[in-house]
């Protein structure tokens, strides 16, 4: 895989968030609205069947702010604990996600200023092609176009694991997560500027890292021959 072909992919890759809506639809489904209802009046029934619709994004969000399963899965653990601590005053006329993405970024800086007092190095997403579960065709140029990508995506989570925490969240959750800038910032409780600046920044040093990367490789490949 040339660097040209792997910067043109992370470009790819983070401009899709310039061809996303700024009202990305936020409405949940009215099913889903009455389990939260019966959820936050007691019933685990409900409650579980609200888990099985949010898990899979706390999980995701977890793991990419903090890097490694165990963490994430104590992570993702607090957060439905907390849903459901403080599901009574989930007002119903608020986007349900972007409440939980809230929780979930408290519990995650929670947990990373928790695991910094032991170990002040940042974990990063070296496992990273765990999230991204494939089938190797039978066909080669198949399984080698599936690595390619694997390995495009482990590179550029790398070097969104090592942003700073806020940067990191606004560029997952507008980039990955597909939220509008306007969600982001309430979220993160800043303002839609902030957060605009903030994927920016993000963006270049995401850049920036994956060009120090490939030149690093291409050094290394040339001392070998």
């Amino acid at each position: 895989m040339s660097p040209e072909a792997t910067i043109e992919a992370h470009e790819f890759a983070v401009a899709s968030e310039k061809r996303l809506p700024e009202n990305v639809p936020t409405q949940i489904p009215r099913s889903l609205a009455r389990l939260i209802e019966r959820a936050a009046a007691g019933d685990m029934v409900a409650f579980e069947e609200v888990m099985k619709h949010s898990e899979k994004r706390v999980m995701q969000m977890t793991w990419r702010m903090l890097g490694n399963e165990a963490d994430a899965r104590d992570a993702a653990q607090e957060v439905f604990l907390r849903v459901y601590k403080y599901l009574a005053r989930f007002k119903q006329d608020q986007p349900f996600f972007a409440w939980v993405y809230q929780i979930t970024l408290n519990v995650c800086r929670d947990v990373a200023k928790k695991r910094r007092q032991y170990d002040s190095q940042f974990t990063s997403l070296d496992n990273a092609g765990n999230e991204a579960a494939y089938v190797v065709s039978d066909d080669r140029a198949d399984a080698e176009e599936t690595l390619i990508r694997v390995q495009e995506r482990e590179l550029i989570m790398k070097a969104i694991a090592t942003l700073p925490e806020r940067e990191r969240a606004a560029i997952l959750l507008r980039d990955l997560e597909g939220l509008s800038t306007d969600e982001v910032a309430h979220i993160m409780r800043s303002t839609a500027t902030t957060v605009r600046s903030q994927i920016s920044s993000a963006r270049q040093k995401i850049r920036v890292y994956c060009k120090r990367y490939l030149k690093k490789r291409e050094e290394r490949r040339s001392d070998e021959l």
